[in-house]
């Protein structure tokens, strides 16, 4: 679990099939075989390490669902190691399980991203989203997406200062909204329309 507040800026020295090397310096202070650390939002797993590098493997699910497979040598990376229990939840719950891939549509610093229209449904005005790894406040929600504002330094410290319109962008929306659906799931009408149909006993037709 990760709270979306960046560490450090990493590197990417290459992605060779499945495999990705990334030169840090702050995530690896405490490295172990099998750590986790977020990079770009995407949980991955420590497989071999240096003073200054680390290597992660890729499955196909990774490459197909996030945006890591775009990533070139010397591209830019947010990087995140997982919350302590005793730490300040500076941001909000961040699992590290990319939803989808996002383009932006305007850069920094009123940054607009589109996203899949199934998953908007739980993006809400001041409400929290991930992009990339960061945690982020949603200013407006769109037909096709949404923006957030951001700060100079948010744009220093992460790589939303050298994002341009196109690029892509990893997202994951808040776990909240998601379990909140699923247990209110059979409560609710699969069809909007039929929460206005009763039975004889006044009842919603799928309150059985």
């Amino acid at each position: 679990m990760f709270t979306g507040i960046v560490e450090e800026l990493g590197t990417i020295e290459y992605l060779n099939g499945s495999r990705l090397r990334i030169a840090a310096r702050v995530v690896l202070e405490d490295v172990t075989l099998g750590a986790s650390i977020a990079v770009n939002g995407c949980c991955l797993t420590v497989v071999e390490w240096g003073s200054d590098s680390f290597d992660a493997d890729l499955s196909e699910e990774t490459l197909e669902r996030t945006s890591l497979k775009s990533l070139s040598a010397g591209d830019p990376v947010n990087l995140e190691r997982p919350v302590r229990l005793d730490d300040r939840l500076g941001g909000h719950l961040v699992q590290g399980h990319v939803d989808a891939v996002g383009q932006v549509v305007v850069p920094a610093p009123n940054l607009q991203v589109s996203m899949p229209p199934e998953l908007l449904r739980y993006v809400v005005e001041k409400g929290s989203v991930t992009i990339d790894g960061v945690s982020l406040t949603v200013v407006e929600v769109l037909e096709d997406g949404f923006t957030v504002a951001l700060i100079p330094h948010t744009c220093d410290v992460t790589t939303f200062g050298t994002h341009v319109a196109g690029d892509l962008v990893n997202l994951e929306v808040d776990v909240m909204a998601k379990y909140a659906e699923s247990l209110l799931a059979g409560y609710l009408p699969s069809d909007p329309a039929s929460s206005t149909d009763t039975n004889h006993e006044g009842a919603p037709q799928d309150e059985q």
